[in-house]
């Protein structure tokens, strides 16, 4: 062996063993393409993902049956009409859809005993009906609803391996057909997953088959390599014309994982021998990574943290920062604001409200008085900004009474009521007196930290 090949090769073990140790403890949401499954590639990939598993990685799986689901129920002449890529599941077809989705679930169960690994297959989700969309009855076709995280906690705590079937269930034990992609995608924010993983048999994202945003990373083979968040958003909106692309289905739920807490989303082809572990164990990726890492720490507001934001929120308030708002208000917006959070604690939050003629409003932002010196806010805002730059929003504004210098540093201009959207103005509070600071998106912003309502 050569000097140089020498080098690389210890490079790579450097590389190697950096992100052992950081994934350490971490949990990778594995989502396993039915193609993939029925394949003779599928003891090499589970081996794989056992050896991540011994290396203290938590694996939770979640193989897709869509393939054998189609042959259950052509073995038993029954047949299911699909609407936008969706299956419609009559009751009469559940038990069949149960027992294919069953079947491959036990199937990974088998392979991963042969590898030395214990599983389990559970009944973690619940679930609730698609219901009736543009006059289509889904019937027995589901949506996840919430996960049972604490019993998988448990699970993965005493060193198992959780299998997800597609199947969740109601209240009342009522069995849904499910997405097994978008029940990858919920478990992977249920349980703040640091990798979701969509593992294909064969295929990749090539650039010349979509329009893409400049600064998209591509390979010499043409695979797109890398999307930011922002560029996934953008890629979504030039690529919205193929509604049924799988591909697009994939960086759509990517991007919203990274959006809601997920650090990082890879779309690979498990096909290949040894590509999952390349791509975590290296730097450079051969599969498509959406990525979110510079705001780790930050996720979308659920209505389960509405009490601690508003506690955070009442000495802003109490100051005469922050306009006062209500558990009712927070609720009526909830998708709108960002909590930044630590170790399960809220430290700091912000939200983007968005108006009809393509402007969005930063406000609510407030940090932990005990954190405020390490610089939260400003990634909050940064994040908000990077948001609405993914929504193709033509500018932001902010309404400060003590900040001001702030975003006139950074480029914001003063700007009027007269250039509020709307809808704001009507609502704008002329005895607060507020300025007003705006700033178009045509071009990158810079990091910004500020107190604003």
């Amino acid at each position: 062996m050569n000097k140089s090949s020498l080098k690389e090769h210890v490079e790579i073990i450097r590389q190697a063993f950096g992100y052992i140790d950081q994934f350490k403890g971490e949990t990778f949401v594995i989502k396993i393409s039915s193609e993939l499954i029925a394949s003779p590639f599928i003891p090499i990939l589970i081996k794989d993902l056992v050896l991540l598993h011994r290396m203290g990685i938590r694996i939770i799986l979640v193989p897709g049956a869509r393939s054998r689901i189609d042959e259950v129920l052509a073995t038993y002449g029954m047949e299911c009409k699909r609407v936008n890529g969706v299956r419609v599941s009559p009751p009469e077809s559940i038990p069949f859809i149960k027992m294919a989705a069953f079947d491959v679930s036990n199937k990974i169960m088998t392979v991963l005993a042969e590898c030395g690994a214990n599983a389990v297959i559970g009944n973690w989700v619940k679930a609730r009906s698609i219901g009736v969309r543009n006059g289509v009855d889904f019937q027995n076709s589901g949506i996840v609803e919430r996960l049972q995280s604490d019993i998988v906690e448990n699970v993965l705590a005493d060193g198992l391996i959780p299998i997800f079937p597609n199947i969740g269930w109601n209240a009342k034990g009522k069995p849904y057909n499910l997405s097994s992609n978008e029940l990858a995608y919920a478990i992977s924010i249920s349980l703040k997953a640091a990798k979701l993983f969509f593992l294909s048999n064969g295929g990749r994202i090539r650039a010349q088959d979509y329009d893409v945003p400049e600064g998209t990373s591509i390979a010499d083979d043409g695979t797109i390599t890398q999307l930011t968040v922002t560029n996934a958003g953008l890629f979504l909106e030039r690529n919205n014309r193929k509604k049924r692309d799988p591909c697009l289905e994939m960086i759509n739920l990517a991007f919203q994982a990274c959006s809601s807490g997920v650090r990082r989303v890879h779309i690979i082809d498990g096909a290949a021998e040894g590509m999952i572990l390349k791509e975590i164990f290296s730097n450079r990726g051969l599969g498509t990574m959406v990525y979110a890492n510079q705001h780790e720490n930050i996720r979308q507001m659920t209505s389960a943290d509405i009490p601690e934001v508003l506690g955070l929120m009442q000495p802003a308030i109490e100051d005469a920062i922050l306009m006062p708002r209500t558990a009712a208000d927070l609720e009526e917006k909830v998708d709108d604001y960002y909590a930044y959070e630590v170790d399960g604690t809220i430290h700091g939050c912000g939200a983007l409200h968005l108006f009809d003629d393509r402007q969005g409003e930063i406000a609510a932002i407030v940090v932990d008085e005990t954190y405020e010196n390490l610089g939260i806010g400003g990634k909050i805002i940064s994040y908000l900004v990077d948001r609405a730059i993914a929504l193709r929003l033509k500018a932001v504004f902010v309404l400060t009474t003590q900040t001001s210098d702030w975003f006139a540093q950074l480029g914001f201009t003063e700007a009027t009521v007269a250039d509020l959207p709307p809808q704001r103005r009507k609502h704008y509070n002329q005895k607060r007196n507020s300025l007003i600071l705006r700033r178009c998106l045509a071009r990158r912003q810079g990091k910004i930290a500020a107190s604003v309502e």
